[in-house]
Formats: C-alpha cells, structure tokens, sequence
C-alpha cells in the first residue's frame, strides 16, 4: 500500500492505492477520499501474434471490436484517453484481434492493449 496527498478543488485528500498484485484489499486513509480508478484486468493471452504495446499512460475510453473481430492494418481497434485528449490505436497487421484490456481500465506505457493473430 502507498498513500499519496492529492489536491482536488483546493481540497486535499490522503488515499492508500494498493499495488498490482498485492493481496489485502485499498483502503482510503480518508473517508472523504474518492474512490480509486479500475486497474486493469489481465486477460489471457493469444499464443501467437502480434502486441499492440499502449504508447503511453491513459485510460481506455472504448473497445471498436469484440475479442475475434478480423481487422485490416491500420484500422483503428480502440481509444486510449490521455491528458483528456481521445487517441485512435491501430492494428499494426491484418489478423484477429484479441482484447488483454477491458473498457474504462488505466493501463500504463508498454502494456499490452491487444494482439493482433
């Protein structure tokens, strides 16, 4: 658990974040703290193809396809937000694209959005 001082509004909050793969439950130091954002839930992965890599932090905005889904190369596959900006990420291939990220998850640089098989 790391706790960090956040300032909303003029406000400060104190919240505890919990890392990835920690096992005891986040818990805010504050009650008045808001809640923290959904973490990125693994997905199992495709055994061969292509990963689509997130170029930077952002919060993924929408899904263009269902897991399965043939896409072209160059086709946009989902939005990734970041400093409140929407950015298209591709398919760097032909193929069949397989989710590893979920609607409305926070994903970091170099995390794996999707494979392209």
């Amino acid at each position: 658990m790391r706790n960090f001082i956040i300032t909303v509004d003029g406000k400060k909050y104190e919240v505890g974040v919990e890392e990835v793969g920690a096992l005891a439950p986040a818990t805010a130091a504050s009650p008045a703290a808001a809640p923290a954002p959904k973490a990125a839930q693994p997905v199992p992965a495709a055994a061969n193809g292509t990963k689509v890599l997130s170029p930077f932090p952002g919060l993924i905005k929408s899904l263009h396809f269902q897991s399965g889904a043939s896409v072209k190369k160059d086709q946009p596959i989902l939005v990734l937000e970041a400093m409140k900006m929407d950015n298209d990420i591709t398919a760097p291939c032909d193929g069949v694209v397989t989710y590893q990220v979920q609607k409305g998850a926070n994903v970091e640089s170099d995390a794996v959005l999707a494979i392209i098989g």
